[in-house]
């Protein structure tokens, strides 16, 4: 694969199998809990009270009563509603926990501040260093506030992947680099040098032999991943350039199933281009406004999406939460939305696989969706929406573009 501007670290001899909704993702990470024997580490956006929620603290309940370590990190933001609650829970089981950014009590930061808007926003569990698995699904029931048609709800629409191989040493090493930030501004309850570098050397020992043996020509089982990343220091824009990276090397087809899609102009040129080389590219986006702004913004750029050839499907069964992409044979399975908020502010993490069989799975999950529960948009349709509800649309979509002036990239959009 011809370079990145920041190589991902790629990994051959991956074991990776792809969930679909809470209904395969909340069995698969409780027993993998269930299994772990010496550490596990989780990190949410949103971490809900509700069956799914307890279900997974009662499998960090029976791991803490083995002895198994447990740490936990989730979002001030996005788990406020029970952060406390969570909070006492972990606690009494004895495992360690840290809120990442909690929301400020009373007037002590500014209500628009960027600050606030730099969230936790990548869902992330490993189990042993052995397990990992990222995607885009909170620690949320699937039937939770979904819309309602004909009187029934359908899950959300939702993907993470369950991953074994060396790409699980990166997911290990992006947790610990968190935790031990997190730590430097708490510095008492920091665990001890010894602990942490002998963490740190059991890691690098175990990547100096699977690249000694790499260089030996080895061969590994599996398929080929990499773990993106995306943060405010070394990785602000790695999820993005791949995107950019292989809509741009793309021949045949592009599918993008996207919650919340307003990318910036360098990369909705590309998505057009891509279209304009003959190359096939669906969108697939929310039919049922989960967040009425982001809806109606995305909304608006339905024109010039639609000039450019580019194929729009609204998902009508339920709400769409699913952040993937199939892109020839490679596919892309995270957290990030292509929004200002994941590729400019949020942390994140997509696993990013080159495999044709893995690929070809996806694909189908995602025409199936398209083919039996989305309406496509035509052109004729969207000109023929009022003048009112066009006018929502062109004032969402300004809005969004002036909150993207707190973060200094307006430019970019």
């Amino acid at each position: 694969m011809p370079s990145l501007k920041r190589d991902p670290l790629w990994h051959d001899g991956n074991q990776i199998t792809l969930l679909q909704n809470g209904q395969e993702f909340f069995p698969a990470i409780c027993q993998a809990i269930d299994q772990a024997t010496k550490r596990l580490h989780l990190e949410t956006y949103i971490f809900n009270l509700d069956d799914s929620g307890h279900s997974v603290l009662d499998a960090l309940r029976r791991a803490c009563e083995r002895g198994v370590r447990v740490r936990v990190v989730i979002d001030g933001f996005g788990s406020d509603v029970y952060a406390l609650q969570i909070a006492e829970q972990l606690k009494a089981m004895r495992a360690r926990y840290r809120i990442y950014r909690p929301k400020p009590k009373g007037w002590r930061e500014p209500r628009l501040s960027l600050r606030r808007l730099r969230r936790l926003h990548r869902k992330m569990l490993v189990v042993d260093e052995r397990i990992g698995f990222v995607g885009g699904i909170n620690i949320l029931d699937d039937f939770d506030e979904v819309p309602l048609i004909d009187g029934k709800g359908r899950p959300r629409f939702d993907f993470a992947v369950r991953c074994e191989g060396p790409i699980v040493d990166d997911m290990v090493r992006a947790q610990q680099a968190l935790w031990l930030r997190m730590a430097w501004r708490r510095r008492k309850d920091w665990d001890s040098f010894t602990q942490r570098f002998t963490t740190w050397r059991e890691w690098r020992k175990r990547r100096q032999a699977r690249k000694k043996a790499q260089q030996a020509g080895e061969v590994f089982e599996g398929v080929r991943a990499t773990l993106l990343l995306r943060d405010n220091v070394r990785y602000r824009q790695q999820i993005e350039q791949a995107y950019l990276h292989l809509l741009g090397k793309a021949q045949q087809q592009v599918i993008l199933a996207n919650a919340y899609f307003f990318p910036g102009r360098s990369l909705r040129r590309r998505i057009e281009q891509t279209a304009q080389r003959g190359v096939r590219v669906r969108l697939l986006l929310q039919g049922h406004a989960e967040y009425f702004l982001q809806y109606r913004a995305c909304r608006f750029m339905y024109g010039q999406l639609l000039d450019h050839g580019i194929e729009l499907y609204e998902y009508k069964a339920s709400y769409l939460h699913a952040k993937v992409a199939v892109i020839d044979d490679y596919s892309m399975v995270g957290s990030s939305n292509l929004d200002p908020f994941s590729l400019l502010l949020a942390r994140e993490a997509n696993v990013l696989i080159q495999d044709a069989p893995f690929t070809r799975d996806l694909q189908a999950k995602l025409e199936y969706e398209i083919e039996h529960n989305a309406t496509r948009v035509h052109q004729e349709h969207y000109q023929r929406l009022g003048w009112l509800s066009r006018l929502v649309d062109y004032l969402a979509y300004g809005m969004l573009r002036l909150g993207v002036l707190l973060t200094g990239k307006s430019s970019l959009y």
